[in-house]
């Protein structure tokens, strides 16, 4: 499910000063060659961040600067398209993708493709409808890092007719104290709805900080409020129905409620007249069938008084969500960690009995629990990452998570189904691949066949004695020196090796010649006596 916004109404948001990582975040402008001001708020370019895709200028007239180029990616061999981004490990992390097609392949409809986080499936972009109607379109999923880096991928599916392309990618760290109900180690939250209740504008964007040196040479951090005014960076919709709306007389500390919304929510309200009940149709789409998570959010409009609080009961399409909630102008949040709905929502606002003012309501939020679809093996993904650096021209999508989703692993590269996914087998015969063989290739434990033949890698065979699982290894027809590792004839599955057309020297280790079973291949080439 996508989420729109109008193609100038779209802000852009402030980079950290910090060093990456930076526990602020980053925005990316993909595509962009240089950085993008908009008052104090910047994008960088992608450049570094990818290795993959081309860049392209959209033509548009009047589309603001981060909407005005992409990448987008031709390669249909290519399994996935990764951004890899420096994270705090264990952190929690607002992920915003933005599309904005613009017509820039001279095609009339922006293509349909998955968007991956982490090896977890977590939406099909279809920015279509958007595009139809002036719109761009932006995706938001709330996710905690399994590593130092965290990889933001999209991929062609089924409906994919022309190149996968994004306009902007953005991260914003949330620390511990925001949406802690959920178990971020095996569920990720993806933005149904962030809204405003009365609002006729949207609210985007935080606080800022600059580094100033002073007259004396020293430097300072100053902090200074942006429009708007949310310190994650959240975005948040106008929502107006046909409920009577209020502005509030309160100004409050988003820091006294539970997620820390922005003070800006609570300038307006939607409420009725005493007695009455209000009945909110939102978010205002259909939802599939499963579970969500729900925050909203409460304040009395009126000027602080003995007398400024009201009681009413919440329910969410006829379930008691909270009874008897007692609204001050303090204001107050509550959410349900788990909360299962299916198609049309509707809350209910029911005042209590003698309650002299009907109920109010200034904000909300709706989150779709998407469950995670499992991991690798840190010590094979580091592995495996360590492999592709030492290799030259590796397959171009030899980035983001190496074995999920199980249909989106690297090319050439096989992985079992366990809870925690392992590589068990490699192959890329005859890929073009030069570079070298990294001692850190031992720490693949399950893998059973390793098949590199027919490439242009140099260097020494690494001491693989670690791979009891092995049982096939295909190094013929490169480029490698040095001797036959000894070790390889302590390796009991191994019942094929292939050396051939190698520059490898000395002799053939007794453990491998007198080895049953093994099918060895050392000639012709190399340099070996028998």
């Amino acid at each position: 499910m996508s989420l729109s916004i109008f193609l100038l109404w779209l802000v852009c948001i402030p980079l950290s000063v910090h060093p990456l990582p930076a526990p602020g975040g980053f925005q990316l402008n993909c595509g962009a060659s240089e950085d993008i001001t908009h008052g104090n708020l910047k994008y960088i370019p992608d450049k570094g961040f990818i290795s993959v895709g081309n860049k392209s200028a959209i033509k548009t007239a009047d589309v603001l600067p981060v909407l005005s180029t992409l990448r987008f990616f031709p390669d249909t061999s290519a399994k996935k398209y990764c951004y890899v981004l420096p994270v705090i490990k264990g952190g929690k992390y607002l992920v915003r993708t933005t599309y904005y097609y613009g017509g820039y392949d001279g095609g009339k409809e922006p293509p349909v493709f998955d968007q991956i986080i982490q090896g977890t499936k977590w939406s099909t972009v279809n920015t279509t409808e958007d595009y139809a109607n002036g719109m761009s379109s932006y995706y938001e999923i709330i996710v905690a890092s399994l590593a130092k880096t965290l990889s933001v991928c999209l991929a062609r599916n089924v409906h994919t007719t022309s190149s996968p392309f994004i306009s902007a990618l953005e991260i914003e760290y949330l620390g511990n104290s925001v949406y802690n109900s959920t178990d971020f180690s095996k569920y990720a939250l993806v933005t149904v709805a962030r809204d405003n209740f009365g609002a006729d504008e949207e609210i985007i964007g935080k606080t800022s900080e600059n580094i100033l040196e002073t007259s004396d040479g020293k430097y300072v951090k100053t902090i200074e409020p942006s429009f708007p005014d949310d310190q994650f960076n959240r975005l948040w919709q106008p929502f107006i129905d046909q409920n009577p709306v209020v502005e509030c007389q309160n100004n409050i500390s988003s820091s006294e409620f539970w997620n820390f919304p922005p003070q800006r929510v609570f300038a307006s309200a939607i409420t009725t007249s005493r007695g009455k009940a209000i009945k909110i149709q939102w978010p205002p789409v259909s939802l599939p069938s499963t579970k969500y998570y729900i925050a909203l959010y409460f304040q009395d409009n009126r000027t602080p008084s003995p007398y400024s609080w009201r009681v009413f009961s919440v329910s969410i399409n006829g379930q008691n969500f909270y009874k008897d909630l007692n609204v001050t102008a303090n204001g107050v949040t509550v959410y349900g960690s788990e909360w299962p709905l299916s198609g049309q929502t509707e809350i209910t606002l029911t005042p209590g009995n003698n309650i002299p003012v009907g109920p109010v309501i200034n904000a909300g939020e709706i989150y779709h629990i998407l469950p995670l679809g499992g991991r690798t093996l840190t010590r094979d993904v580091m592995a495996m990452e360590n492999l592709a650096r030492r290799f030259v021209n590796p397959p171009s999508d030899w980035s983001g998570d190496p074995c999920l989703p199980p249909e989106n692993s690297w090319t050439g590269v096989k992985c079992s189904q366990d809870k925690l996914a392992r590589v068990v087998a490699l192959n890329l015969t005859s890929m073009g691949i030069s570079g070298s063989l990294p001692s850190s290739l031992a720490n693949l434990t399950a893998v059973a066949h390793i098949w590199l033949g027919g490439n242009k890698l140099s260097g020494s065979i690494p001491n693989l004695s670690t791979l009891k699982e092995l049982q096939t290894l295909h190094l013929e027809n490169n480029k490698l020196e040095g001797p036959i590792p000894q070790s390889l004839g302590q390796l009991g599955q191994l019942h094929e090796l292939f050396l051939q057309n190698n520059n490898l020297d000395g002799r053939v280790p007794d453990s491998l010649r007198n080895k049953k079973g093994l099918n060895i291949q050392v000639f012709p080439g190399n340099h070996h006596s028998s």
